[in-house]
């Protein structure tokens, strides 16, 4: 055998040692954005390989891509892919050489099995990385639901403490106001009576929020239901000049959920929307279902909400209203029923502007 073949060789399996050695330090060792990981991955298997001025290497895992050079339109290439220990497939690496100037002849067999053991790291390493990503939601959640759990205890026993006495209050200025006053006594009972209404209100949704309201289960008509909430909140829409535009897939559609809460969820979504509808603006109804539950979507033109915030306005008493315009419950509300009738409630963007409410709840559930 040739000497210098065989130097030549020993040469070669040394630089896939180093990378074997340098990707593993990478992998298990360093800390830092998965990212730039993985580009220091593709640069250590690029030094690998015989031709390492020529190669370019391509690693695409999930929604990662990152290419170490410019690809010529044509290559040839390995690849190896990159798979979980349950088979799902992540993604996949290449090691490209330009087909004008190479061919398959001139990868050597060993470099395939050096690309196997990076694919089989990498795909490791991403597994381990989910898997954190997993914990660290789960114990995110676990501690919400604690801190939900005892928000809602001391929510209930505050929502009974105040009913009491707004009950008193309403009734006294009721009878105030059977009795013939003067125009400025009737206007401030008036302000007593609306300000005992809207505090009783926020007791009705903050016992909503703490699940004290009873459920019942009934087959409830979706088109009627929803033409009396909008019955109840027409005038709203004529002052504000706002229209709306109903759109129903099915006349006949019912479910099986609590007709009141149903009924909560529509108003709460429609005064939220018509809060943030410009004048003239259009809110569009539209009620669609598929074999085993319907949808409610609700879109408006108003401003929009943030990305930022996007993830908290299902939280209890997070509101942008100015104070004493909102409570901060109304949508944790919705979400509190919704999930209570196993559905879900979704958030995107409207075009060209405004918010896209869409509840999600099955045709038949025990409640």
């Amino acid at each position: 055998m040739n000497p210098s073949s065989i130097k030549e060789k020993l040469k070669e399996r040394i630089k896939e040692l180093e990378c074997l050695y340098e990707i593993s330090n990478l992998l298990y060792q360093q800390e830092g954005p998965i990212d730039a990981i993985l580009n220091a991955v593709g640069l250590s298997v690029q030094k690998a390989f015989h031709y390492s001025d020529d190669a370019i290497v391509e690693l695409r895992l999930d929604d990662y891509h990152n290419i170490t050079g410019t690809l010529p339109k044509e290559t040839i290439f390995l690849e190896s892919r990159l798979d979980a220990l349950d088979g799902s497939y992540y993604g996949y690496i290449k090691v490209h050489y330009p087909k004008s100037a190479f061919t398959e002849s001139h990868f050597l067999k060993e470099e395939l099995v050096l690309l196997t053991e990076v694919a089989n790291s990498v795909g490791a390493f991403y597994e381990r990385h989910l898997n954190k990503e997993r914990e660290a939601v789960v114990r995110k959640n676990a501690a919400l639901v604690e801190r939900l759990s005892i928000l809602a205890e001391i929510t209930a026993g505050i929502a009974h403490e105040i009913n009491t006495p707004l009950g008193n209050i309403l009734g006294y200025a009721e009878l105030l106001a059977e009795k013939k006053l003067d125009d400025e006594s009737t206007q401030d009972v008036q302000k007593i009576r609306s300000a005992a209404i809207y505090s009783r209100e926020i007791v009705k949704k903050l016992m909503f929020f703490s699940c004290e309201m009873p459920h019942t289960s009934e087959w409830v008509e979706i088109k009627s239901t929803l033409m009396q909430v909008l019955s109840f909140v027409e005038h709203k829409f004529t002052k504000q000049s706002v229209f709306y535009r109903l759109e129903f897939e099915d006349d006949q559609l019912k479910a099986r959920l609590d007709s009141v809460q149903f009924s909560q969820i529509l108003f709460n979504l429609l005064l939220n929307a018509l809060y943030v509808s410009p004048k003239n603006s259009t809110i569009v109804i539209k009620v669609t279902r598929d074999k085993h539950f319907f949808y409610i979507i609700i879109a408006d033109e108003g401003p929009g909400i943030p990305d930022v915030i996007k993830a908290k306005v299902f939280e209890p008493f997070f509101t942008t209203k100015p104070l004493g315009e909102g409570t901060g419950l109304g949508l944790s509300v919705v979400h509190g029923i919704v999930k209570s009738h196993h559905g879900d409630i979704l958030i995107r963007d409207n075009q060209p502007r405004g918010t896209v409410f869409t509840v999600v709840l099955p045709l038949a559930t025990e409640l």
